[in-house]
């Protein structure tokens, strides 16, 4: 006789405990992908770097450089842009090349957080020549986030000038979620991670969540570079008004204003600002398909909780920073 569970028809109590199983090995499946595409990376491989630094692009009302003779040398950066992972950088980045007294390295080097022990003289490799008075620089934006990483640029350069583009820390981690999700199909919902059980307390254990707790990584910094070393960039300013933004960027560097409003205009397909046409160049120039990509949608409850989750640490990074960025 059947009984009145209705596991009397062939289904045991295992096959009734696999059918559980099922959506639970799923769930734990797609954390185990989301984590092994947190980890950090491997070192990235020295580049081969250019004997002679190739004529900056000429943009209009842009001075062109007169070169002096020679090819320049290698330098430590003097400026690094530190982070935040999706809150701009790579915009930042491009927008100051255009700048002829920035040298940038275009790849992040990861050095001060994956690759230390390769040491000082491999990463001093890693720089485009510069001439005197050009400016040496770098991103990885995980450095921000990195414990060690603060002592370690201070033993190279205790003048190292910092740069932090930061943004509303919830729809930073929708966007670091988004990015994840176009890569690894099939994760958990973004409810699913940054709460834990998908109900519980905010999930300060996700890298996602984790990055936007500015004022605790601050923390960190200010224990070996004084606040005045840092410029503290808006991203969401960077998208509204990119030339006041990276104005503020050339004055913190000590550089002619030469990246001005007239070199960007906005593409409202991605949302995003971009390039005018260079001299001598076909067309402008935006950033990659992998830029302004559309976020998920998450229900707004969700939102509403993480604004609320994030609330007190932003305003102590406002009083930290002196800037309101208005996320609240």
């Amino acid at each position: 006789m059947a009984d009145s569970g209705g596991l009397g028809t062939g289904a045991g109590p295992g096959a009734a405990l696999g059918a559980l199983r099922a959506p639970l090995a799923l769930l734990v499946l797609g954390l185990g992908a989301y984590c092994l595409s947190a980890l950090p990376g491997r070192c990235p491989p020295v580049a081969r770097v250019p004997t002679s630094p190739p004529a900056p692009a000429q943009l209009p009302g842009a001075h062109r450089l007169t070169l002096a003779s020679g090819p320049g040398r290698r330098r430590f950066p003097q400026a690094l842009i530190v982070g935040v992972k999706k809150g701009g950088t790579r915009a930042l980045l491009e927008f100051l090349r255009l700048h002829p007294d920035v040298r940038a390295l275009g790849s992040e080097p990861h050095f001060f957080d994956r690759c230390y022990e390769r040491g000082l003289s491999w990463y001093r490799s890693l720089m485009p020549r510069t001439l005197d008075g050009q400016i040496t620089m770098e991103k990885t934006p995980s450095y921000f986030v990195t414990q060690e990483a603060p002592r370690r640029i201070h033993s190279m350069s205790p003048d190292t000038k910092l740069i932090v583009v930061v943004r509303n820390p919830v729809t930073r981690a929708i966007s670091d979620y988004a990015q994840t999700l176009s890569k690894t199909p099939g994760l958990p919902s973004f409810r699913a991670l940054a709460f834990r059980h998908g109900q519980g307390p905010v999930n300060t254990a996700w890298s996602a969540v984790r990055i936007g707790l500015y004022a605790q990584h601050l923390d960190n910094w200010l224990r070996y570079f004084p606040l005045s070393h840092f410029l503290f960039v808006s991203g969401e300013r960077l998208v509204s008004d990119p030339a006041g933004e990276v104005g503020r960027v050339q004055d913190f560097l000590g550089l002619k204003r030469v990246v001005t409003d007239k070199h960007f205009y906005f593409n409202a397909t991605k949302g995003f600002p971009c390039l005018k046409k260079a001299q001598g160049s076909s067309r402008p120039r935006c950033l990659g398909k992998s830029k302004g990509r559309r976020h998920p949608r998450v229900p707004q409850a969700v939102v509403q909780r993480l604004q609320d989750f994030y609330r007190p640490f932003n305003r102590k990074f406002y009083q930290m920073t002196g800037q309101d960025f208005g996320w609240d």
